[in-house]
């Protein structure tokens, strides 16, 4: 019975992949984490803040008193649905940020292992055969120009989503609080 050998390079490729993988489910956990843990802690900070207001509003003593108190809850709980939604934000970019980097390291691995097996390959083929590895490469580079248009208009997704967050937080936030600011 014979044994089948598995190239060195193939091997180097699969354990790299495997490696991939697992930083790939990491930054999933760790995000998954993060989101519980800020979902945890804001649902927490809102429902101690609802019993306060709760409590203040069945103690107002007139109609102005409970007006006044309406007012000012109205304001500071808009405050904090905003200061929620940039965490989520944050959270949201942070873990996109790590997730392409990690894409793109994979990308860059892919292609140098690609680039490195059609060269080999191509030494030991029969001539005449160069215009197929001419054609493999000329499609590794096209799916790389693909992939770098993709980027970009990604990271242009991202810059847009943030200046339309950071400006409908700078709406949402009362006068009177940037008014204070000032």
């Amino acid at each position: 019975m014979s044994t089948f050998s598995v190239p060195e390079e193939l091997s180097t490729y699969y354990k790299s992949q495997v490696e991939t993988i697992l930083k790939f489910a990491d930054v999933g956990v760790s995000a998954t984490e993060q989101w519980f843990d800020l979902y945890a802690k804001s649902a927490k900070a809102a429902t101690a803040e609802a019993m306060k207001q709760t409590r203040a509003l069945a103690a107002a003593k007139d109609v102005q008193e409970l007006t006044t108190l309406q007012t000012s809850f109205s304001q500071a709980n808009g405050e904090k649905v905003s200061g929620f939604a940039r965490a989520v934000y944050g959270w949201a970019t942070e873990t996109h940020g790590e997730l392409s980097k990690l894409f793109e390291e994979q990308i860059a691995e892919t292609n140098k292992t690609m680039s490195a097996a059609i060269d080999k390959a191509s030494k030991s083929a029969p001539s005449g055969s160069e215009f197929a590895f001419n054609a493999v490469k000329q499609a590794v580079s096209a799916a790389n120009q693909a992939y770098d248009a993709l980027s970009k208009a990604s990271k242009q997704v991202v810059d847009m989503t943030e200046a339309t967050v950071s400006a409908s937080a700078a709406a949402a936030t009362p006068t009177a609080a940037r008014k204070k600011v000032a």
